[in-house]
């Protein structure tokens, strides 16, 4: 017997209280679905989500389900950029997972659809997906549209530091930023929002072709109802989420993830997905996946071209036919079928053949966004993990969004507590080449670790400095960051991390082939590596770290409990 229909004989008030939102007497007897989106009016990614719910509460009536719409809308990180309210980004995350795992429970719902296209909404449809084991489709929000010039919203930040710097007019600054957001969608660069929507796919709890799919597109609404219809067919099926969620997903989201050099904050999604999953998740095989699988996607901000071109370019399952040698193909996905399967479908189908005609509209061809892995980008993928005496328990660094000058660098620490004196310091003219920016107090539980996007871009947009200084933080990046940028450094600060001792002057070494991040020196000098234990165990032994600051309320509540960033942030309960 399905769940709602045992829950019906236990709390009689169910039915007269569905019947009293317009539900008919048959709709009580058949599969109850959820449709939960992150819909609302916060931002593009989330604006136009009710619209799609419509589309995927027809699918559920076509196939014969009951519907209930339940939103929690997300927050926007663009909006909070920079500012104080960027430290609920994260524990937003939580917030939205526990609110489906409230609204499915509570309403006795026998399967459930997620929609989402948001940094954090994404990973906390995901997250309740795993926690909660019932049939679950994700489905991408899809992406908005291009502004002039194909000007995205990514490149705010580099016009806003070039403004400060005087090298753009005001009123071309005033345009530009007019129009970077054109439509509902993610934005069109390959940030967290966008990394997800691949993300969702690889994991194989998106259907086929929906993710990056453009918002605007009739396509979009005829695949809303079919993830509506395809979700009462898995309530029948009892094709639950953790049948499909399984430690060949998440590696088939590893290779997916560094083969198109996706945001660094899948580093904090993907644990906590398998943490909810009570699925072992090793950073030593990130490494090993990103240097065995090529990175072939180009596409911004690593690239030059936008998320709505990936799509028109046969998007992930573009990206999936050409890894089919590095993943477990055997992987179930929510059509029921493995990956391999949903491949060969689409191969008989002409997709791969016929999809990549759309970029011809674009003046573009198939491997000017795709390459093939034989003739890659790169030959390794897009992130690697660095240990070292300041980073013991690991750091995250988008290798792909790097010069390659600066994969080894060692550099003169300039510790900063906090982004804002950073950024002053930057833009005063106070950072040199060879200067290495350490922003400590950042990590979970010290303040609910907020993105370093403005000084990341400050770096990155400078002639002066975007090759020749690098910046670590215990906090973490926007999906947008370029540049030498080190983040998610743990144990962080106030958990009594070595990153808290760095001093000013001391010497850092950033060593990516060989995966390490070390303190080296003292007062500008390198010194023997026995030498510089002993000096990081003397100061350890006298730090005390600073309290952190715990505030009322949600982040409060996320700052005591909290896990390292290692363990993906989430909340120790």
């Amino acid at each position: 017997m399905r769940h709602s229909q045992q829950m019906r004989q236990k709390a009689p008030e169910a039915d007269s209280l569905r019947l009293g939102v317009g539900w008919s007497k048959s709709d009580l007897e058949k599969p109850w679905v959820l449709v939960e989106t992150a819909g609302g009016d916060s931002h593009p990614c989330a604006v136009h989500l009710q619209d799609l719910a419509q589309q995927v509460r027809d699918g559920v009536l076509i196939e014969g389900g009951a519907v209930g719409r339940y939103d929690c809308t997300d927050m926007c990180d663009g909006v909070a950029q920079g500012t104080d309210a960027m430290d609920l980004s994260l524990p937003s995350r939580e917030l939205i997972a526990m609110a489906v795992e409230l609204h499915a429970k509570s309403g006795f719902f026998d399967g459930m659809i997620l929609i989402s296209g948001g940094d954090k909404s994404q990973p906390g449809h995901l997250l309740a997906a795993a926690r909660l084991k019932i049939p679950a489709l994700f489905l991408p929000g899809g992406v908005g549209d291009l502004g002039p010039s194909g000007f995205s919203l990514e490149k705010v930040g580099t016009i806003d530091a070039q403004l400060h710097r005087q090298e753009i007019a005001p009123e071309e600054y005033g345009f530009l930023c007019e129009h970077a957001c054109m439509s509902g969608g993610t934005c069109e660069f390959y940030g967290t929002s966008g990394t997800m929507q691949m993300m969702g796919e690889a994991l194989g709890l998106a259907l086929p072709t929906s993710a990056l799919r453009p918002s605007h597109l009739n396509i979009h609404k005829r695949g809303a109802r079919q993830a509506g219809k395809r979700l009462v067919q898995m309530i029948q099926e009892n094709l639950t989420a953790d049948k499909i969620l399984t430690e060949k997903a998440i590696h088939n989201a590893l290779v997916v993830h560094a083969a198109t050099g996706g945001s660094s904050n899948v580093l904090l999604h993907l644990p906590a997905l398998a943490k909810a999953l009570d699925l072992p998740f090793d950073f030593k095989k990130v490494v090993e996946i990103n240097d065995q699988v090529p990175f072939i996607l180009n596409v911004r901000p690593s690239g030059v071209h936008a998320n709505s071109h990936v799509w028109y370019a046969g998007g992930a399952m573009r990206i999936l036919y050409e890894l089919k040698d590095f993943l477990a193909l055997d992987a179930l996905t929510v059509t029921g079928k493995t990956v391999e399967q949903n491949l060969k479908d689409l191969e008989e189908t002409g997709f791969f053949v016929q999809w990549p005609r759309f970029l011809e509209n674009f003046g573009l061809k198939l491997r000017d966004v795709v390459s093939s892995v034989k003739d890659p980008l790169e030959k390794q993928g897009g992130l690697t993990v660095l240990w070292g005496n300041i980073a013991p328990e690991g750091a995250v660094v988008k290798r792909s969004a790097l010069p390659q000058s600066m994969f080894h660098f060692v550099g003169k620490a300039r510790v900063f507590h906090g982004q804002e004196k950073a950024l002053a310091a930057i833009y005063s003219g106070d950072i040199h080449p060879g200067d290495c920016i350490v922003i400590v107090g950042q990590g979970p539980k010290a303040c609910g670790m907020p993105e370093m996007y403005y000084v990341t871009e400050a770096i990155a947009s400078s002639k002066r400095l975007n090759e020749s200084v690098a910046l670590i933080t215990d906090g973490r990046f926007s999906g947008a960051t370029r540049g030498p940028a080190i983040g998610h450094v743990s144990p962080e600060m106030v958990a009594h991390g070595p990153i808290g001792v760095v001093q000013e002057g001391d010497l850092i070494e950033i060593d990516l082939p060989h995966n390490q991040l070390n303190l080296v020196g003292t007062d500008g000098q390198r010194q023997d590596s026995a030498l510089i234990e002993s000096i990081l165990q003397e100061r350890l032994r006298h730090f005390h770290p600073p309290e952190p600051v715990i505030e009322p309320g949600l982040l409060g509540v996320y700052q005591r409990l909290a896990s390292s960033a290692a363990e993906g942030g989430g909340l120790r309960v």
